[in-house]
């Protein structure tokens, strides 16, 4: 490894730290070394707060001066937004050579930053370890290019496929600590999406261990009880029923009411409401059921990452439910192949992770 890579991973480690706190930002992390020493690092913190570059450039004080600054995404050039230009900031401090993982895509920026830094006399690299770089920050880059959230498809299965056995007996498939796991996979995520036969059936919370989501429910008819765990929590970790243009008026006025958000959709197609999901901000989208919102997702070609619990049980049945339903495919080669897949044991459960876009 050499001390570009290792400096860089470092910022991608203070990059996580932002997690669950500067969404839809970006995940930043930044260092200063100075004649081979860390003098000062940073990482993005929270929504509005400091930039990663200030924090680090603050921490070495004037040790900056001749340094080095190495940052996981290219610093931010004056345009309209809530803190000062990483740029300006860079070259009052005296740095004398920025190292870069990756270009930022916001159309403000993208490679301005490098050019400003470039003509200001600051030496320029960009591009080491940039496969990586684009990797943690995936939610972000898809949501800035293409205004739509990064989706997460997750579900706990049995060793043959079945979610539930056929008289729809699911709790628990998977052990106490594989559930935490998956509960813990939220605080990814601005939002956590279910279909309405899952709500119904499961009566699930939904909510995340470290912070704040938006909990979504595609419910056409708006048939949500109004005894639900989602609905009795609404006002303290927001919901918003996501219902057909036909449901009843009476259902939408009793849901918003109890502190619901109700958004009538003309089409209940999931892209439309995923689309709606990215201009209201929320730049990933963790689906947790049910087989039709599944299906719907990787039909649409929407799904990004995958992620199954699967635990060492067999349930049999022909009628036992599969967590992807839909119509499905014809020919064995036109089946969607996951990359990058990973595998973790916890206890007795495995957990698969793999990525459908590149």
């Amino acid at each position: 490894m050499t001390g570009d890579e290792h400096y860089l991973r470092r910022t991608f480690e203070l990059a996580l730290r932002g997690q669950g706190r500067v969404e839809p930002n970006p995940y930043v992390g930044a260092v200063v070394v100075r004649d081979g020493v860390i003098v000062g690092e940073g990482h993005h913190a929270r929504f509005g707060g400091p930039h990663a570059e200030a924090a680090a450039l603050r921490r070495a004080g004037r040790r900056a001066r001749g340094s080095i600054l190495y940052v996981n995404l290219e610093p931010c050039t004056p345009h309209p937004k809530k803190t000062p230009p990483c740029t300006d900031l860079i070259r009052r401090a005296g740095i004398r050579e920025v190292v870069a993982a990756m270009r930022d895509p916001n159309p403000h920026v993208n490679g301005r930053g490098l050019q400003l830094l470039t003509k200001a006399g600051i030496r320029v690299r960009c591009g080491v370890l940039e496969s990586e770089a684009r990797v943690l920050n995936a939610p972000f880059l898809k949501w800035k290019t293409r205004r739509l959230p990064y989706v997460i498809a997750k579900w706990a299965m049995s060793l043959d496929g079945k979610i539930a056995t056929r008289s729809g007996d699911s709790k628990w498939i998977t052990t106490p600590a594989a559930r935490l796991r998956a509960r813990d996979l939220r605080n990814r995520v601005g939002a956590v999406l279910v279909g309405s036969n899952t709500a119904l059936r499961d009566d699930p919370s939904l909510e995340a261990p470290r912070r704040t989501v938006l909990r979504v429910v595609l419910d056409t008819t708006a048939r949500l009880p109004l005894r639900s765990k989602l609905i009795r929590s609404a006002r303290r970790s927001p919901v918003l029923v996501a219902a057909g243009s036909s449901a009843p008026q009476e259902r939408i006025d009793a849901l918003r009411r109890r502190g619901c958000a109700v958004r009538c959709f003309e089409t209940m197609r999931l892209g439309n409401i995923l689309e709606f999901l990215a201009i209201s901000g929320i730049s990933a989208v963790l689906i947790e059921g049910g087989g039709e919102v599944l299906a719907s997702a990787f039909e649409e070609k929407l799904v990004d990452e995958v992620q199954v619990h699967v635990a060492p049980c067999i349930l049999g049945g022909r009628e036992a439910r599969t967590p992807v339903s839909g119509s499905g495919v014809d020919r064995l080669r036109d089946a969607l192949r996951l990359r990058e897949v990973s595998i973790e044991s916890i206890e007795d459960q495995a957990i698969l992770r793999g990525l459908l876009r590149p």
